[in-house]
């Protein structure tokens, strides 16, 4: 049986007996992106940062690996994850490999794109590069249960999409171009870090793939997993150091949850139902 010698001790021995092996740091993205709370930690910047720098950090690091399993989220904490991964590398000069499990879609397909290489198993979803906004109108039951909305504002688009009010095609037609200003700013990476896209395909349209149409339409570029891929690039003996995330005890989480401003019942109930609407729509 083997076992990894600390580093403190290696430094101590004969010179000969110091010869290490290729060690690549691993950072696991898990969740929906963007639904946070003291409870319920997803992923955002916050949450990940600290990992990504020891990741990068990590003494002998020849490459770090990026396991990722989202179905997307918020849009702009998927880009700051993204540019901090990338930020990273190029600080670091290494090389970042992507695995996916069971999904990468939408913000976190944008993830997937900060790494030099995408590897997804053949069953992965993959995909999904689109921009959507939902939500539900109230304003026929207030009418029909006899209450009136007051709504008060300086601003005339300060109350844009109120779910109690009737939707306003001016509100819609505002909304959408902001779609297609983000939309614009996804696709614009993907085509930038993803330079093997199959030409005359509109991959850009929303649509989800498994792992291996992925690859053949250039939106990944292996089929494998994360420790037979490393393995035939840096050799059987390649050290895999998953870097662990820090998220405090439970009792620091509850008590953030209690204080001034932080989430109650009703908001993690809420949070938990989106979560899981996420990951419904790609069936899992």
């Amino acid at each position: 049986m083997s076992f990894a010698v600390p580093d403190f001790v290696r430094a101590l021995l004969p010179a000969r007996f110091r010869k290490t092996r290729p060690r690549v740091a691993v950072v696991r993205l898990n969740g929906a992106i963007g639904a946070v709370s003291p409870l319920r930690p997803g992923l955002s910047i916050a949450t990940v940062a600290g990992s990504l720098e020891r990741a990068f950090a990590m003494p002998g690091a020849v490459a770090v690996a990026i396991v990722i399993n989202s179905p997307g989220g918020a849009p702009a904490q998927s880009h700051l994850i993204h540019r901090r991964i990338r930020d990273l590398a190029v600080e670091k000069n290494l090389p970042v490999y992507a695995f996916v499990e069971d999904v990468a879609a939408s913000g976190g397909y944008m993830i997937a794109c900060a790494a030099d290489a995408i590897v997804a198993d053949p069953t992965s979803v993959v995909g999904s590069i689109g921009v959507v906004s939902a939500g539900f109108g109230f304003d026929k039951l207030l009418a029909r249960i006899g209450v009136e909305r007051r709504v008060h504002t300086q601003g005339d688009a300060k109350a844009m999409l109120d779910p109690f009010r009737p939707e306003d095609p001016a509100d819609v037609e505002r909304l959408l171009r902001i779609q297609a200003d983000v939309q614009g700013l996804f696709t614009g990476l993907v085509t930038t870090r993803r330079p093997t896209l199959k030409s005359g395909e509109n991959l850009f349209t929303g649509a989800i793939w498994t792992g291996r149409q992925a690859l053949e339409l250039g939106l990944v570029d292996a089929i494998g997993d994360i420790r037979s891929t490393l393995r035939a690039r840096f050799g059987e003996g390649v050290d895999l150091r998953l870097i662990a995330e820090a998220k405090g005890s439970f009792v620091a989480r509850l008590l953030r949850r209690g204080a001034p401003g932080g989430i109650g019942l009703a908001d993690e109930a809420i949070a938990a139902i989106e979560e899981r609407a996420a990951w419904a729509r790609y069936g899992l």
